[in-house]
Order: C-alpha cells, then structure tokens, then sequence
C-alpha cells in the first residue's frame, strides 16, 4: 500500500455569491473560464481553470449553508481566489479588465515579479491575477535530480 504523504495540488476552491447567474457570466465573460458543470437547483456552478485539473466552483451562499445532500458550507462577507497567469500576459489582462468594466484595486510586486492585479467580482470576493513565482515553492526530490 502506498504512503499518503501530502496532497499534490488544490483540486477545486469556492467562492459564494448572492446571484449566480450573474456571476457565472462575470466568470465566462471577463475571465474567460470554461463552465464545466451547473448543479441542481440553482445551488451552483463549475468552472475549469486553464487546461488541467483545477476547479473554481461558485455556490449561491444561501443555497450552499443549508447543506442537502453534500455538507453545508459556506462564509459570509469577501473571498480570495488568485488565478495564474504568465508574466508575459499582465498587460493584456490590465486591457481586458478594462474594457469589462473592471476597476483593478491594486496591483503588488512580490519577490520581483510581475505584479498581481486584484480586483472585485460582482460579488465583491476578491480576485487575484498572478504569476506562480510569487511563492517560493520547493521542489520535489525528483525534479532536484
């Protein structure tokens, strides 16, 4: 039997919403995700976040705190979600923001990057535009070989 040692990246994360269909088309529109899945009732949606396995969902929040059939959860108030983008793209991604609508809040420099770009959905979560070197991330045994 193999050893669980520690997961190997976020699969899905969640952001709640007071109007789904409104922000499902925030999300298409501006960001430009791939809806994968709607869930039954209203209760939410799927999005694919580039070209693999990683998952936005958006829940109505009142829906998703009554729980059902999967466990209620939930938060009140603003979330934080920060998508990758490459460093070469930040500039074309200040250009479509705009032309949304949509009032960059700031832009920080982390460990000499590019700079990420947050700005606030419909909903007013917090979204975060970044390069992936703004963590210092280990790598594996495997790839130091």
């Amino acid at each position: 039997m193999k050893m669980a040692r520690s997961p190997k990246a976020v699969l899905e994360t969640s952001l709640y919403v007071s109007d789904l269909e409104r922000a499902m088309a925030f999300y298409q529109d501006v960001l430009g995700l791939q809806k994968i899945d709607e869930f039954p009732g209203g209760r939410g949606a799927a999005f694919q976040v580039g070209g693999g396995p990683s998952v936005l969902l958006l829940f109505d929040a009142a829906l998703t705190l009554r729980g059902g059939m999967f466990p209620a959860h939930g938060t009140t108030g603003a979330g934080h979600v920060a998508l990758r983008i490459e460093a070469d793209e930040t500039d074309a991604w200040r250009k479509r923001l705009q032309e949304h609508g949509v009032t960059i809040e700031k832009e920080l420099v982390f460990r000499n990057n590019s700079p990420s770009l947050y700005f606030r959905d419909p909903d007013n979560n917090s979204i975060e535009l970044a390069v992936a070197t703004i963590w210092p991330f280990e790598r594996s045994q495997a790839e130091r070989r």
